[in-house]
């Protein structure tokens, strides 16, 4: 057994069983949807040289649901179609280098899948599928100790366009909303923390401490604000990003804003990813803090989430869309900034752009990189 040995290629979304040089078994394998990368959290995939740690579901039958790596059940052809389930057998991995130490606390697994159809196309939540029977097949092939190896990706793979969300895709702006509903006196003060951010005047960072302290939402003016975004998308946004998809395009809505109230939004759209900033509760649904790390919550965090993304999937072009000078900022790290006033026109995104709409129906008069028409 020690002579085997096993190799995963992103680009081609094979796993490949070796025995010393010579090629054994290959298998279709489903990696991240989101690429590769190694931060808890992220949904991708690790690369590099890793270990088979831990065996689960010996003697197991097929279908069986695992959770925590014990059964919790058994799973039928056709049922709980948009979830990822863990079924039938678990090899989890243990990362060799430094920068994948945390591969076996991510619990990165090879493991069985309720979404046969979707391998040999990215599409895990960082894990690498199999299907079920290839996962027994390779269960019992090999043992704890054995050497695996995810290659890095090389190819380039599809096209990435990030939304700012408040202002662009919705004419509101959350943190204000959440301040309205505190009274009129915090909604001007958080009203003007907001301008003075967007304007490039006060750090985002500085401004963004300031307004949580004042405001501390609670679980219920939270989704008040959510069901906001809805009532207030910009006309034509439907049609913008339902035409990008059909063009191969990615949309990701990257804010400064609070993700749990953006993503109803974001599912009303269509729109799968979602960057924005975690926003805790109680159980009593007091507000329970927000992710003060997240990059967003500062200048420069946008063009990082953007790097992370072009590193993670070699993207073939990327754009950003966006009203607020720090989404001026992601702009060395694009194709393309378009900066939009259909809004809140800013004078500093409107300089920076390279291309500058006031409405969404205007989007289709762009030339969009990475494509031989506009998205019309």
């Amino acid at each position: 057994m020690n002579d085997l040995r096993l190799e995963v290629s992103i680009d081609d979304q094979q796993l490949r069983l070796y025995r010393g040089t010579e090629l054994e078994r290959e298998y279709p394998v489903s990696t991240s949807a989101k690429g590769v990368g190694f931060t808890e959290g992220s949904y991708r995939t690790p690369t590099g040289r890793f270990v088979i740690a831990q065996k689960v579901g010996e003697g197991e039958p097929v279908g069986t649901i695992f959770k925590a790596r014990k059964v919790v059940g058994h799973w039928q052809p056709g049922e709980a179609p948009g979830q990822d389930l863990v079924l039938t057998r678990i090899l989890r991995l243990s990362g060799l280098q430094p920068e994948s130490a945390n591969t076996f606390d991510r619990f990165i697994y090879f493991h069985g899948t309720n979404q046969e159809e979707k391998l040999g196309t990215p599409a895990s939540c960082g894990c690498i599928r199999l299907s079920n029977a290839d996962i027994i097949d390779l269960h019992d092939r090999v043992e704890p100790g054995a050497v695996v190896e995810i290659l890095p990706p090389t190819r380039k793979r599809g096209k990435l366009i990030f939304f700012d969300c408040d202002s662009t895709l919705s004419s509101i702006e959350g943190i204000d909303e959440l301040g309205r509903a505190r009274g009129p006196e915090v909604f001007q003060m958080v009203e003007h923390l907001t301008h003075q951010a967007m304007n490039g005047e006060v750090p985002i960072g500085e401004v963004f401490g300031r307004r949580m302290e004042i405001i501390q939402p609670d679980r219920a003016t939270a989704e008040v604000v959510a069901q906001l975004y809805l009532d207030t998308m910009v006309p034509g946004v439907p049609e913008v990003i339902s035409r990008l998809k059909s063009e191969g395009w990615t949309p990701v809505i990257l804010s400064g804003g609070f993700a749990p109230l953006i993503q109803p939004l974001a599912d009303a759209l269509g729109i799968e990813y979602v960057e924005a900033v975690p926003l805790h509760f109680h159980a009593d649904g007091s507000y329970a803090g927000y992710g003060e790390s997240y990059p967003t919550t500062r200048n420069g965090g946008k063009p990082e989430v953007i790097r992370e993304w072009k590193r993670a999937i070699h993207p073939e072009a990327v754009v950003m869309v966006g009203d607020g000078v720090s989404d001026l900022e992601a702009k060395p790290e694009v194709d393309l900034f378009i900066g939009f006033g259909g809004v809140a026109a800013r004078k500093a995104v409107q300089e920076g752009a390279g291309a500058w709409i006031t409405s969404m129906s205007a989007f289709s008069t762009i030339k969009l990189p990475g494509t031989a028409s506009s998205p019309a």
